[in-house]
Parts: C-alpha cells; sequence; structure tokens
C-alpha cells in the first residue's frame, strides 16, 4: 500500500516517535483518560489518541504546546475530527 500523506506530512511523523512526544502524550491522557466527545454527547469512552486541536503542520511549539492537546477515542479521531480538520 503506498503511503499517500504529503512530503511535509511525513516529515514531521517522526516527531510522535520521540521520547518528548511520548512524555507529553502520557501526560494528557493521565490528566484526561476519558474523550471528551464522547463526553460531550454524555457518553463516556476511554481516551486512547492524543489529538492536536489546532493542526500543528509540523509547528514545533504548536505540536508541544500542553494547551494545544485534547483526548480522544480512536473512533472519534479517525472520523470526527478527521472531517473537521
Amino acid at each position: 500500500m503506498a503511503d499517500r500523506r504529503t512530503e511535509e506530512a511525513r516529515l514531521y511523523r517522526r516527531l510522535y516517535k520521540g521520547a518528548r512526544w511520548r512524555s507529553l502524550r502520557h501526560h494528557q491522557l493521565s490528566i484526561e483518560p476519558l474523550c471528551r466527545f464522547c463526553l460531550d454527547a454524555e457518553e463516556v469512552a476511554a481516551a486512547d489518541v492524543v489529538d492536536h486541536i489546532k493542526p500543528h503542520k509540523g509547528d514545533m511549539d504548536l505540536f508541544f504546546d500542553p494547551a494545544n492537546l485534547q483526548s480522544l477515542c480512536k473512533p472519534h479521531h479517525d472520523s470526527a475530527k478527521q472531517r473537521m480538520d
């Protein structure tokens, strides 16, 4: 299967593998363990994805900004959030 991401997206994908991101992701899920979108719909589901509220597009400050993060379940991240972006 071919990688259909843009060249720009491929370049910053490596940020998600670094220790700084893993630590920030762990912290986000510990302070917000439930999916924000599910809670808005009065449902309860564990969050397993840390999402950037505002797309970072490689901006390091925005990428690592804790105020730009939200916890989502995978179904919401992969559907509703992607349509919003």
